[in-house]
């Protein structure tokens, strides 16, 4: 009884270390794979992220904030400057998922020449393992 009871517990604990192995990941955005275009005023951020363990999808938010600049590269008044955001869920497969997310800054009045779109602060946040990464432009 006192073999069967030992192989019991050994069996548990093996249970309990696969499952917690199987679980673990360490999340992070690979900021090598990380890449942003502009076109027009459509700013696009792509990229990926790994360490993502057994997850289906992580859910990622792109934020970024644009500005209006005058021909005398004055910085505008508040209602010329907003923040633009997007979001989606991307499939995790073998631990990693790739990304992409657009935003477009739309303004009113439009922000047409003589004045300049500038897009300011970037930020990305996977709301499912809580992570964030700021992007200097």
């Amino acid at each position: 009884m006192n073999r069967m009871f030992r192989a019991a517990i050994a069996a548990v604990l093996m249970l309990v270390l696969m499952t917690s192995t199987a679980a673990a990941g360490s999340p992070h955005f690979i900021n090598s794979a990380t890449s942003i275009t502009i076109s027009g005023n459509t700013l696009t951020v792509s990229g990926k992220e790994a360490g993502l363990g057994d997850e289906a999808q992580v859910h990622v938010v792109l934020t970024a904030e644009a500005q209006c600049i005058n021909p005398g590269s004055k910085h505008p008044k508040a209602a010329n400057k907003a923040s633009f955001s997007a979001a989606g869920d991307f499939p995790v497969q073998n631990g990693k998922a790739d990304f992409s997310l657009s935003v477009t800054a739309t303004f009113q009045p439009d922000c047409l020449p003589p004045m300049s779109l500038e897009w300011l602060s970037v930020t990305l946040q996977d709301t499912t393992n809580g992570l964030t990464l700021t992007i200097n432009l």
